[in-house]
């Protein structure tokens, strides 16, 4: 297993980590009254689609083997070891709820995924999307790595970064818009990893006071435009139309 993967799987258990994800739970607000179908595309180590899975039928797809090895597994989610191919087997209008986290910056062709994406959701139904912000890693290179000249680099870049998923080919949110406005409505737009990416004091984080204080520090930043410019991660949740008769 590669050392990267092992390394990225530890992040997701520490503070940091975890906030990720209590924010993303928190904006979208799904309702635990009703069992909905959930589609986790990208599911990684399945972090996401195990915490809904204890109330909702959900279906994680995920084709890194590595990262599948090592999946959280608290609740009962059915896993499908493929990618891409496997969204063309799925009805339309599927779902009632799709995620798409940190994906379309990795795929050959987000735009074909999207269309898919938005095909096997119901109408009415809630399509999530978090995407890399580089305005926020330019904040993170110049602050947390006292990096000026790595943030200039990546301010006045052209070309799409390499990471351990292969290269990164980050998108503006009005590209994503204006391609699902004719399907899709945009109900929110939040910032993600606003703040608490970057001190280098990682102590007090593992304290209540610090994760009680900063989870809600960040849940008020994320809704405010200033802000959600930003954060590292935007987190886009659009609601699909109802058909056209």
């Amino acid at each position: 297993m590669s050392e990267a993967i092992k390394r990225y799987r530890n992040v997701v258990d520490q503070p940091w980590g975890r906030m990720f994800y209590d924010l993303i739970y928190r904006q979208l607000d799904i309702p635990d009254d009703r069992s909905l179908e959930i589609l986790d595309f990208g599911a990684g180590f399945c972090l996401t689609a195990d915490h809904y899975a204890g109330h909702h039928k959900v279906t994680a797809v995920e084709p890194n083997e590595e990262m599948i090895s090592l999946r959280v597994q608290e609740n009962s989610y059915t896993l499908v070891p493929q990618g891409a191919e496997y969204l063309s087997e799925i009805e339309d209008s599927t779902f009632d709820v799709v995620l798409c986290h940190n994906v379309l910056e990795y795929v050959e062709d987000a735009e074909s995924v999207l269309n898919q994406l938005v095909r096997v959701l119901k109408p009415g139904g809630i399509l999530s999307v978090v995407k890399h912000n580089d305005l926020g890693r330019v904040v993170a290179y110049a602050v947390l790595n006292d990096d000026p000249r790595a943030a200039l680099d990546l301010l006045c870049k052209e070309e799409a970064e390499d990471s351990m998923f292969g290269s990164r080919n980050v998108y503006e949110n009005e590209h994503l818009v204006s391609f699902l406005a004719d399907r899709m409505e945009l109900a929110d737009t939040y910032g993600i990893r606003t703040f608490f990416g970057l001190s280098s004091n990682n102590e007090i984080k593992y304290t209540d006071e610090w994760y009680r204080s900063m989870l809600e520090l960040e849940t008020k930043a994320g809704t405010m435009d200033e802000y959600r410019k930003i954060a590292f991660f935007n987190h886009l949740i659009f609601r699909k139309k109802p058909a056209i008769i």
